[in-house]
């Protein structure tokens, strides 16, 4: 579905008008017969030829609505070409449209004939995925593999066609929980949602449980396998062939947002992220944007890997955290000698590797390589990887060594308040030999020059690597706060504060109040975080990539006050939420507390930005060297 941000308007309040009405006798292969009256429409926002029918006493339906009435019976019906007109058994769109005319020309109401063949992605792109469901994927998983969305169809044309009617109140016949939420959030009152029936086939048995445990249609199936039965996403291709486009892979980011909400209590308590999140990460290549195309990767630049978390953190801040520097570590890898690469990718262009440098271990030099002693704390992602990066000193010198996670001791020890999803834990290893080509020293690795750019013709891995490091949290802040902003909205229009007269506090003129300045914190931090992605960007046109001091402190202090003004965001929304909101099983909480963490991270601590900046915009020189600022 598309996500509307909130200085749009939405599509229910950009008005439809009828364009024409005509009356048309349907009559179905089984002989059942009924009169629809079809409309078309102008102004409908996505420019497409939907259709609204009609059915049984329609009119009278809208006038006897109302607060103590019967709203109209309504069947958002999505285009199906195979199932609707050739009758294909793979899906069951056939006979649910058979059965939405009669049911609603019983009691009066609307099908909206909508024209999203195969979950919104057409024709030729549907019949791509059943090739691929042939393979073994589901209908979900399929499209993902195709670098599409699970789901792309949005309704706001749907609610404009409504709207346009006069029908504000609906009962919704529908078996998909986002039909009746998405309809709410476009100002479709939708009363009750009315199932459809379960029309089984042989070819569509695993259609429906894809339904049914995916996306959590309300279909009761007899005899259902068991769910280890079923494939799983963990099966899936890396996202196909074809390299995608920023857009492209955000929307598959976008996707995913609603699961990881829901996922989000259960990857803290398991204190890493659950194995169908990561599989469906690798299906939709996020592992891979940052990756170069020799490698079978995207070559992504900035812009996309810090959206990409931004976005990632809408749904869960621990997921957008892991992930982030999940696909920043793959990007590290390319920048090592072509040895190590060949070790590291020959499993695919994504190896996943924690890095860690706090504190750095010691290191000696051995025969053939280097003996390596010591505890690394704060490996994010650690619970997911392959390999570690670790981070030595060597006769004064800061060295980083790549090592497999099978020669390192894991030591469970993350147990915090906030993102505790991220399973950061430690690693401990002693005398433990490296080999001399998984050695390399930072200064090396880190400078634009590096092993990779004599390699990689990728514009990214010719970036010096201070400039990626500190994004990941200013960006998962700001996707909390933006969160936490929606969570918000919702609550306010359904709240009902104690000791005050409105019967919800949306309509409280101090709640409005605190809901904007809220929304201007968030404004804000949006804007500081724009600036620094711009700063950072603009520099990679230049060759070699460099900084100079004034640059670097302004980029460096728009992401610290964009992670202040999202905290400050946060505690204003935690502040008028009330106390339900303090329930472990509530979104906000877990925002604050992950939020509260972030602000912990040394490129949120605003003491030495502040100091450090200053100094950089007074061209007096930093204290510290410049490429760990």
């Amino acid at each position: 579905m598309t996500v509307m941000t909130e200085t749009v308007a939405r599509p229910y309040e950009q008005p439809a008008t009828v364009r024409s009405q005509v009356t048309v006798p349907l009559r179905f292969p089984d002989g059942f017969a009924a009169t629809a009256e079809v409309m078309t429409f102008h102004g409908l926002a996505d420019g497409k030829e939907h259709l609204l029918l009609g059915l049984g006493q329609w009119e009278q339906t809208l006038l006897d609505q109302g607060p103590e009435n019967s709203a109209p019976l309504v069947r958002l019906h999505s285009e199906c070409l195979t199932g609707d007109v050739f009758g294909s058994e793979r899906c069951d769109c056939g006979p649910q449209l058979r059965e939405a005319v009669e049911q609603i020309a019983a009691v009066g109401g609307f099908l909206l004939y909508l024209r999203q063949e195969g979950r919104g992605i057409g024709l030729y792109a549907k019949l791509d995925a059943y090739a691929l469901q042939d393979t073994g994927l589901d209908t979900y998983e399929a499209n993902v593999a195709l670098g599409r969305g699970e789901d792309e169809r949005d309704y706001g044309a749907a609610a404009q066609m409504l709207g346009a009617l006069g029908a504000g109140r609906v009962r919704l016949l529908t078996n998909n929980p986002d039909k009746v939420g998405q309809l709410a959030s476009l100002g479709v009152e939708v009363t009750e949602q009315v199932p459809t029936g379960v029309h089984l086939s042989d070819a569509n048995l695993r259609y429906l449980e894809a339904k049914k445990h995916h996306t959590s249609h309300t279909i009761e199936l007899p005899g259902e396998r068991l769910p280890a039965e079923r494939p799983t996403a963990a099966d899936l291709p890396a996202a196909g062939a074809a390299v995608p486009t920023h857009d492209e892979l955000l929307a598959r980011v976008d996707a995913l947002i609603p699961r990881l909400r829901e996922r989000a209590g259960e990857t803290e308590e398991l204190r890493r992220l659950p194995k169908e999140t990561v599989a469906e990460l690798k299906a939709a290549g996020v592992f891979q944007m940052l990756a170069p195309a020799a490698v079978g990767g995207y070559g992504m630049g900035l812009e996309s890997y810090v959206q990409m978390v931004r976005s990632l953190a809408r749904g869960c801040v621990s997921t957008a955290w892991t992930v982030g520097h999940l696909v920043e570590h793959v990007w590290m890898l390319a920048r090592w000698p072509q040895q190590a690469q060949d070790e590291v990718f020959a499993a695919g262009p994504a190896p996943l590797a924690a890095a860690t440098g706090a504190p750095p271990g010691a290191a000696e030099k051995v025969p053939g390589g280097y003996s390596i002693t010591g505890r690394w704390s704060f490996a994010s992602g650690v619970m997911h990887s392959d390999w570690a990066l670790l981070a030595v000193h060597h006769g004064g010198v800061r060295m980083q060594c790549l090592v497999p996670m099978a020669d390192l001791e894991l030591l469970d020890v993350w147990h915090t308040a906030g993102l505790r999803g991220t399973g950061s834990n430690d690693l401990r290893a002693e005398n433990l030999f490296v080999p001399a080509h998984r050695a390399l020293e930072w200064s090396l690795l880190a400078a634009a020059d590096n092993p990779g750019s004599r390699i990689h013709p990728d514009p990214g891995i010719h970036v010096p690597m201070a400039t990626f490091l500190n994004m990941v949290a200013p960006a998962a802040a700001l996707g909390a706060a933006e969160h936490a902003l929606e969570e918000f909205r919702e609550l306010m229009m359904v709240r009902k504060v104690k000791q005050t007269v409105e019967k919800r506090q949306a309509d409280s003129p101090l709640a409005q109040a605190r809901y904007t300045q809220a929304y201007g914190q968030v404004a804000t931090a949006r804007l500081h975080w724009d600036e620094a992605v711009r700063l950072v960007a603009a520099s990679f046109d230049r060759q070699p990539v460099a900084f100079t001091d004034a640059e670097r402190a302004r980029y460096r202090l728009s992401l610290g006050l964009s992670g202040q003004a999202s905290a400050e965001a946060v505690r204003l929304i935690l502040t008028g939420s009330g106390g339900s909101v303090h329930r472990l099983t509530h979104p906000l909480q877990r925002i604050q507390r992950d939020v509260n963490v972030l602000l912990n991270h040394a490129s949120l601590t605003m003491d030495p930005i502040l100091d450090q900046a200053g100094r950089g915009l007074l061209d007096l020189g930093f204290t510290i060297p410049a490429e760990q600022f």
